[in-house]
C-alpha cells in the first residue's frame, strides 16, 4: 500500500488482472497497472469513472406498473419508485413466498451468469444460490454460452468433463513451445480475450509466447474469418465463419487418400473409424469430403487444403479450436471433428501434438500450475431437479410446458412465475434480444441485485441497488492463477448499495431461513473462517499461504505453484497403454463414432462428426442478408461490465463494425460512416471500419454495448444480439448459435 498526503494507493484484482487503485476523498480517482504483469489490460482505466457513473443504482428501486396493480408488460419502459430497504425487502420477500406457496420452487429460476466478481466470497452467483436453496430450490441452468456446446458433447468424445479437459489436461505454453513445429488455431488465439480469466489473470503472457513461438521458427496458422484473432506474425487462412468442419473434413480426406492417417493409432486408440471412413471418403452418401468439395463451403482453395494436411502429418501439429466455434449452429461438430482430425493424425498424447480447446479464450488455459484447493462459499444442495441448458432461457419463459431433447434426455420447460438475477446482464449475451423482451414479459416477478441501471435492471419489477467488489473486501484466488490477493474496501458502498450477502441474509431471515443462509455470521466472519480452510487445505497440499492478517497486510503474495516446464497430458499414458490408461468413455477410447450419441436419434447431431450447414445459408435468407455477422468478445470491458461509463466517452458509441473493402464499397460505406445493420429480427446503429483484416462476405460487430429500445426500433449503440439467432446448437448441445447470423448493412 502506497500512501502520500491526500491518497492511499492499494492492490486488487479483477476477472481482467490485478492493478492499483488511487483514493482520495472517498472516491476511486485513478488505476494503475500491477507492478508483476508483463503485458496488463487497459480495461481499468475506465473504472474511475464507472463505479461512480450516474447510472448506479442508487435505492431500493420497484417498477411503478407492478407496484400498484402488479403489471407485467411495462418492463423495459416503466418508471421506478424508491423505497426504504426495509419496505422492499419485505415486498420482496412475500412476493418469494406467494410463488413458493402458489406455484412450487420449480416456479423459481435463479439466473446468474458468475462474472460479477472475482472475489471468492462476494461472488454473486454462488450467494443467490445459496440463498435460493436455502428457501427451497430453484430451476438451474447448465454451461455457459461461451461453453455450453462443448460441455455436451465431448465427454462423449474423450469421456473428460470439457472444462476439466481445458484447465488440467491440456499442453501448457511451456510444453507447446518446446515441441510444437505446427500450430493450426482454428478460430484463432486471441489475445484480446485472453486478458480475462474467471477469478483473474495475474500476469498476461499469451503475447509473449506467441513471440516465444515465432523465435523458435513454429509456424503459427490462424484460420478464421478475421487476421485480428492471432496475434501479428501468423499466417492468415481467411475462412466463412460456421465452415471449420467442412475444412476439417477436407484435411481428414487428404490425410486418408494420401496413406497420412496414423493407422496403428486410430487402431490402438480409437473406436469407430470403421463407421466414420465410408462418410468421409463420400461411401455412403456419395459426395467425397475432399478439397474441392470443401473450397466453395469454406472459402480456401484446394491446394492450400492440400498442403496444410500434408504439413500438419509431417510435423508435431497442435490443433487448438477457440470456444467460439461451438457457439453456432451445429457447434458439436467442428469440436466432434477436431478430435477426429488429430487422432487421425496420430499426435494425441505427444507433448505439442493433437488437440487442444480454449487456448486464447481466456488467460488461464495455457498456464500450468500445480492444482490447490480454492476458496469456495458453499451454495448448499438444490432440492430442484429442473435444470435446463444455459441458452435456453428465451424459450423456457416463452413455452413452458413444452417437451424438448437435450443430451439423450426428453424435458420439458418449467413454467416460471419468479426470476432472480443476480451478477450478470441476460439482455447483453442472450441471443435475439427483442424476442427476449418479449418472453421477459411473462413472469409475474423479476427481482436483479445490481450495481448500475443496464438492461437487465431496467427490465425487473425490484431492483436492488448491490455494492461492486470495491466497496467490500474479499479474497482474489483462481484456480488458474498463481497469485492470492486480499482486496480491499477501497470506498464506502455508493448511494444506499449493500452486499449481495446482506441483501439476502435480509430476505432470509423475513423469510424464516435466516439461519440456514447465514449460519450465524456475518460476512467478515464468513470471510475469514473460508479462507482459514482454504489455508489448512493448502498446508495439507505442501503450500503455505499467510494467515489472514499478514495476507491483508500484505495485500497479495505469489504462491510457488507455477509450474516452468513441459507437462505431461492426460492422454500421454492413454497413448502409450489404452488397456491401462484407458479412458472414462464407454469403449476406454477416443470415440470417433459414439454409440451412445448414435442411439439419441438426433438428425442434427448423429454418430460420428458430420457437415451440416447452417440453416441461415438455406433458402431466402441469404440473400436478404448476404453479410455474416461475427459477434467476437469485446476488447475494452469484460462483457457489457462498465459500459455505462465507456459509452460516455467520444466515439465510442455506437460501437464499431468491420467490414471488407468489396462489401463497403458495393454499399457505398466508407470508414468512420454510421450504418444500419438489420435483418429480419431487428436493426442497430453501428460506425464502420472499412478493413482487409476481415474476410470479404463477413462482418464483425463485437458484444457488450447496453441493450437499448426493444421492438422494430433501431438498437442505438449497437448490440449485436439484436440481430443474433435464438435457436439451440442441435437437440444434443442445446448451446447459443450467435455466430450463425446472416445480416445486411446500409449508410445511414
Amino acid at each position: 500500500m502506497k500512501n502520500n498526503t491526500d491518497c492511499v494507493t492499494k492492490v486488487t484484482s479483477s476477472h481482467w488482472g490485478a492493478f492499483e487503485v488511487d483514493v482520495r476523498d472517498g472516491r476511486i480517482v485513478g488505476t494503475r497497472p500491477f507492478s508483476e504483469d508483463p503485458c496488463p489490460s487497459a480495461i481499468p482505466e475506465i473504472l474511475p469513472k464507472a463505479v461512480h457513473h450516474p447510472t448506479r443504482v442508487a435505492r431500493p428501486s420497484v417498477r411503478r406498473g407492478w407496484l400498484e396493480n402488479r403489471d407485467k408488460t411495462g418492463r423495459g419502459s416503466d418508471t421506478y419508485v424508491e423505497l426504504p430497504w426495509d419496505e422492499a425487502l419485505d415486498i420482496a420477500a412475500a412476493e418469494i413466498a406467494r410463488v413458493r406457496e402458489t406455484h412450487g420452487n420449480e416456479a423459481i429460476f435463479g439466473g446468474s451468469y458468475g462474472w460479477g466478481s472475482a472475489g471468492r466470497f462476494h461472488h454473486a452467483q454462488s450467494q443467490v444460490h445459496r440463498f435460493l436453496n436455502a428457501t427451497g430450490g430453484y430451476v438451474a441452468s447448465f454451461g455457459s454460452y461461451s461453453t455450453g456446446c462443448a460441455q455436451a458433447i465431448m465427454p462423449h468424445v474423450f469421456g473428460v468433463p470439457f472444462l476439466n479437459l481445458n484447465y488440467e489436461h491440456q499442453d501448457g505454453w511451456h510444453t507447446i513451445a518446446a515441441h510444437t513445429e505446427t500450430l493450426v488455431m482454428f478460430g484463432g488465439v486471441n489475445p484480446k480475450n485472453s486478458q480475462v480469466s474467471m477469478g483473474g489473470v495475474t500476469r498476461h503472457e499469451t503475447a509473449g509466447w506467441f513471440e516465444t513461438f515465432a523465435s523458435k521458427g513454429m509456424r503459427c496458422i490462424n484460420i478464421g474469418p478475421q487476421r485480428s484473432d492471432a496475434p501479428d506474425g501468423c499466417e492468415w487462412v481467411p475462412l466463412r465463419p460456421g465452415s471449420d468442419t467442412a475444412l476439417m473434413l477436407a484435411l481428414a480426406y487428404v490425410l486418408e487418400a494420401e496413406n497420412l492417417t496414423d493407422q496403428d493409432f486410430v487402431a490402438r486408440c480409437t473406436t469407430g473409424f470403421d463407421r466414420f471412413r465410408p462418410y468421409l471418403m463420400g461411401e455412403t452418401d456419395g459426395t467425397s469430403k475432399s478439397p474441392d468439395w470443401a473450397a466453395p463451403l469454406c472459402g480456401v482453395d484446394p491446394e492450400t487444403i492440400r498442403s496444410l494436411a500434408r504439413r500438419m502429418a509431417a510435423t508435431r501439429t497442435l490443433i487448438t479450436v477457440a470456444w467460439s466455434l461451438q457457439r453456432a449452429e451445429h457447434g458439436e461438430q467442428p469440436f466432434w471433428m477436431s478430435a477426429v482430425l488429430a487422432a487421425m493424425l496420430g499426435q494425441i498424447g505427444l507433448p505439442g501434438g493433437g488437440v487442444g480447446y480454449g487456448y486464447g479464450a481466456i488467460g488461464g488455459v495455457g498456464k500450468s500450475f500445480k492444482g490447490l484447493t480454492g476458496v469456495t462459499f458453499s451454495q448448499g444442495q438444490n432440492p430442484v431437479q429442473k435444470v435446463i441448458p444455459v441458452a435456453r432461457v428465451g424459450d423456457m419463459l416463452r413455452h413452458p410446458g413444452q417437451a424438448y431433447a437435450f443430451n439423450g434426455r426428453r424435458e420439458t420447460y418449467p413454467d416460471i412465475r419468479l426470476v432472480y438475477w443476480a451478477g450478470g446482464n441476460p439482455f447483453h449475451h442472450h441471443q435475439d434480444l427483442n424476442a427476449l423482451h418479449d418472453a421477459w414479459q411473462r413472469p409475474e416477478t423479476i427481482i436483479v441485485n445490481e450495481p448500475w441501471w443496464t438492461a437487465t435492471a431496467k427490465r425487473a419489477d425490484i431492483v436492488f441497488p448491490a455494492t461492486t467488489p470495491y466497496e467490500r473486501e474479499d479474497i482474489g484466488r483462481s484456480n488458474l492463477d498463481d497469485y492470492l490477493f486480499y482486496m480491499p474496501q477501497l470506498i464506502s458502498p455508493v448511494g444506499e448499495a449493500r452486499d449481495d450477502y446482506v441483501i439476502f441474509a435480509g430476505l432470509a431471515e423475513r423469510l424464516g431461513v435466516g439461519a440456514t443462509f447465514t449460519e450465524g455470521r456475518g460476512a467478515d466472519e464468513w470471510l475469514r473462517l473460508l479462507y482459514d480452510e482454504y489455508r489448512q487445505k493448502t498446508q495439507q497440499q505442501g503450500v503455505d499461504v499467510p494467515d489472514f492478517e499478514t495476507l491483508k497486510d500484505q495485500n497479495w503474495v505469489r504462491l510457488p505453484i507455477h509450474k516452468d516446464g513441459p507437462n505431461r497430458t492426460l492422454f500421454a499414458p492413454f497413448r502409450e497403454d489404452p488397456e491401462a490408461s484407458p479412458l472414462p468413455t464407454p469403449s476406454g477410447k477416443i470415440e470417433i463414432f459414439s454409440e451412445v450419441i448414435d442411439s439419441f436419434g438426433y438428425d442434427d447431431c448423429p454418430g460420428h462428426p458430420v457437415w451440416l450447414p447452417p440453416s441461415e445459408w438455406l433458402g431466402t435468407a441469404t440473400h436478404r442478408a448476404p453479410l455474416h455477422l461475427v459477434s467476437p468478445q469485446p476488447g475494452d470491458k469484460l462483457h457489457s461490465q462498465l459500459e455505462s461509463a465507456l459509452a460516455d466517452e467520444e466515439g465510442a458509441r455506437p460501437e464499431t463494425i468491420v467490414i471488407h473493402p468489396v462489401d463497403a464499397g458495393q454499399r457505398k460505406i466508407k470508414t468512420g460512416d454510421l450504418v444500419r445493420v438489420f435483418n429480419d429480427r431487428g436493426a442497430c446503429r453501428a460506425r464502420a471500419l472499412v478493413s482487409i483484416d476481415i474476410s470479404q462476405g463477413v462482418v464483425a460487430l463485437p458484444t457488450g454495448a447496453w441493450f437499448g429500445d426493444p421492438g422494430g426500433n433501431i438498437d442505438m449503440d449497437g448490440n449485436p444480439n439484436v440481430l443474433t439467432r435464438d435457436v439451440g446448437t442441435s437437440s444434443l448441445g442445446q448451446g447459443c448459435s450467435a455466430h450463425t447470423a446472416l445480416v445486411d448493412i446500409a449508410p445511414l
